[in-house]
């Protein structure tokens, strides 16, 4: 059935173009490295990572994914995830991710936030490792594409919350290395504003982890 499909409906590389596969191993080698240590302008106060740079094959797999709803490439972008999260984290300690939230329409529009698809397969991926959607983002937010650092932080300002039932000792095993994963960081007011918010629900952040840096 899947090579009928094929014939139907070619598949190509999310991130090359190339026909007969999702997802290439050219360019699955440009998630493979270790992370990249990033300092946006909205500094979140936490050390901040990215796979790659927003470009090549990385910037094109992201955007099939918000563009063209190639779910598919969720699982190539979380194992991409999960190998930078083994490189940065303590094996001794209990994991947990935490995706920045996307505005409601955006993710409608995807049919679900391809963020927290990928941080599903990451997590599976990872022992010791759980993934806890405790961030949303309140109406009104509008869409960051064209906005400047100031109008970005503007923005969001306020507008990221934690909406938790139980208590956090519920969610976050004792010592456990938490880390806000995202797509892109752009100045990182997303990123910041999602580390504040969860600060003032007393949950300590311990790094944040995006698939791109532009």
């Amino acid at each position: 059935m899947g090579e009928l499909l094929d014939l139907i409906l070619p598949r190509s590389c999310g991130g090359c173009g190339r026909t007969g596969t999702g997802w290439c191993a050219d360019c699955a080698d440009a998630l493979s490295g270790p992370p990249i240590r990033i300092r946006p302008r909205a500094d979140p106060g936490v050390p901040c990572w990215a796979l790659a740079a927003y470009a090549g094959a990385p910037r094109r797999a992201v955007l099939a994914v918000k563009e063209q709803c190639r779910r598919d490439l969720a699982r190539p972008l979380g194992a991409g995830l999960a190998r930078g999260l083994d490189h940065l984290r303590d094996a001794s300690r209990p994991l947990v991710l935490i995706p920045a939230p996307s505005r409601g329409a955006a993710a409608r529009r995807r049919g679900g936030d391809p963020v927290v698809r990928a941080a599903h397969i990451a997590a599976g991926w990872l022992p010791g490792c759980r993934l806890v959607c405790v961030l949303r983002m309140s109406p009104g937010v509008r869409d960051s594409v064209g906005l400047g650092h100031r109008d970005r932080r503007h923005n969001l300002h306020g507008r990221i919350r934690v909406a938790i039932t139980r208590p956090p000792s519920a969610l976050f095993p004792a010592n456990a290395e938490v880390v806000v994963i995202d797509d892109v960081l752009t100045t990182g007011a997303t990123v910041s504003e999602s580390v504040r918010a969860l600060s003032a629900a007393r949950i300590a952040v311990r790094a944040v982890l995006v698939t791109c840096a532009a």
